[in-house]
């Protein structure tokens, strides 16, 4: 259960407590980046000491895995953006940079792992549970895996597709749709007659743009993440393609125009992905 709660805890700490700002810049707010990860991880380690190890020395468990956790955290974060600075990657190669997103994820996690290994003396044989079934989990734990599985996919998932789509223009979150209108005006019929059909014709394109709050569209990805990984739970995926559908025709205008169709389909791939990942992962763990 304490393991499930320090990762639970890093989760909250990196996608709830920190700002935009922070993320942009996290060596000028390095001591609020310590700060949050320090209380956190501190007060769930606090709260386990003082009900189920209160035997266990404090200064060398609770005091040397707090440090571990949070100077390990700093340590990769700097590491990572140094190496960003160093091979200085252009706005179009996004993939590169969700990889190392989720690199930067997957060793916060192996420094939890060892944390709890080292300084904690917990079994982290809950890892062969979750892959084996070996025993099964306790409702707690379930819960916490639950919890986890929901903030991977709103929270976690909606920053790794906001990663993906960083190279689109700012317009296309707000483009409704491409508009053609044509006025053709021709010569009396006498002039016809004599001179042949003379007409003129003009053609008028307009671009619409909606100061829409883009916060809705956050909303909608979270909710929509959520529906895939309940149905994949419960292996509904015939009704996923509702999702798809429903998508499309509220967007059905904006597809005539080719950057937007391609914007809108890396987004919603990407976010089918994700959840469909995770609803079966809670499905083997918990079934």
């Amino acid at each position: 259960m304490l393991l499930l709660s320090l990762v639970l805890a890093h989760l909250i700490a990196d996608f709830y407590l920190q700002t935009d700002e922070m993320v942009r810049d996290k060596i000028k707010n390095i001591k609020k980046h310590i700060g949050h990860h320090f209380l956190v991880n501190g007060l769930v380690l606090v709260v386990f000491f003082l009900f189920y190890f209160k035997d266990v020395a404090v200064i060398k468990n609770l005091t040397l895995s707090l440090l571990f956790i949070v100077g390990s955290h700093v340590v990769i974060d700097i590491l990572k953006i140094k190496l960003l600075d160093t091979i200085k990657m252009n706005k179009e190669e996004n993939l590169k940079r969700l990889g190392f997103f989720l690199l930067d994820q997957v060793l916060h996690m192996v420094s939890i792992l060892l944390a709890s290994k080292l300084f904690l003396g917990i079994d982290i044989s809950i890892i062969h549970k979750l892959i084996l079934h070996d025993g099964g989990l306790s409702t707690l734990n379930s819960g916490l895996f639950i919890l986890i599985i929901f903030i991977l996919a709103t929270s976690v998932g909606g920053h790794m597709i906001k990663i993906l789509l960083g190279s689109f223009p700012n317009q296309l979150l707000t483009f409704e749709g491409k508009f053609v209108f044509k006025n053709e005006q021709h010569e009396d019929y006498t002039a016809k007659r004599t001179n042949g059909n003379r007409a003129l014709t003009e053609e008028y394109n307009y671009t619409i743009f909606s100061k829409h709050d883009l916060s809705r569209g956050k909303l909608i990805g979270y909710i929509e993440r959520l529906l895939v990984l309940v149905l994949t739970y419960y292996s509904a995926y015939p009704a996923i393609g509702f999702i798809v559908a429903a998508k499309s025709i509220a967007r059905f205008k904006q597809m005539d125009d080719r950057d937007w169709a391609e914007y809108f389909l890396l987004g919603t791939l990407s976010s089918m992905f994700i959840g469909i990942t995770l609803g079966i992962i809670l499905r083997e763990v918990l079934m």
